[in-house]
């Protein structure tokens, strides 16, 4: 059954979100964990988003993803796969309000790097942050029951944000 699209305006509760997950993701997965990152556009204050905090997890080693995975499904979570094939692993917990999804990664993980440089710039870049959001809501009108195609749809301004970020990082 198709699943709505829904964006809704940004909640600065979010981040308190973010912050107790954060703090039982630690706990849930012990030492392997290295960072524990707030991604997406829940993100992003001021942008629309999807009532989902997306939640990036960096492991010691890629070895420690099965364990981390079996914490998480203890835990209640939802496994999602490995969807593109980047050694990223995702996870959904819907008991949660705002839903959770927790994405395990290994170190230097270039999905990882990317959405933490298209994080960054566009908390840093109020303009690219309005029309992305202003992208978002065109695409979840045109697409309403296609999140597979609200996601593609995105990826060139996503894409051409990484590059900016990345030549500002030079």
């Amino acid at each position: 059954m198709p699943i709505l699209v829904e964006l809704v305006p940004h909640d600065p509760s979010w981040a308190q979100t973010f912050s107790a997950a954060e703090e039982v993701l630690r706990k849930a997965l012990g030492s392997c964990v290295l960072a524990v990152d707030h991604v997406g556009s829940t993100a992003v204050p001021g942008i629309a988003a999807k009532p989902i905090i997306d939640i990036d997890v960096t492991l010691s080693s890629l070895t420690d993803v099965p364990g981390a995975s079996a914490d998480l499904i203890k835990a209640g979570f939802e496994p999602r796969g490995n969807r593109y094939d980047d050694d990223v692993w995702a996870f959904l917990l819907r008991s949660s309000v705002p839903h959770l999804r927790v994405y395990l990664c290994p170190p230097a993980n270039r999905t990882h790097e990317r959405r933490i440089l298209f994080r960054n710039y566009l908390r840093q870049h109020d303009e690219a942050a309005a029309k992305y959001s202003i992208l978002k809501r065109r695409l979840a009108d045109q697409f309403p029951y296609d999140g597979d195609r609200y996601t593609s749809e995105k990826s060139q301004f996503i894409t051409d944000i990484v590059s900016k970020a990345q030549e500002d990082t030079r």
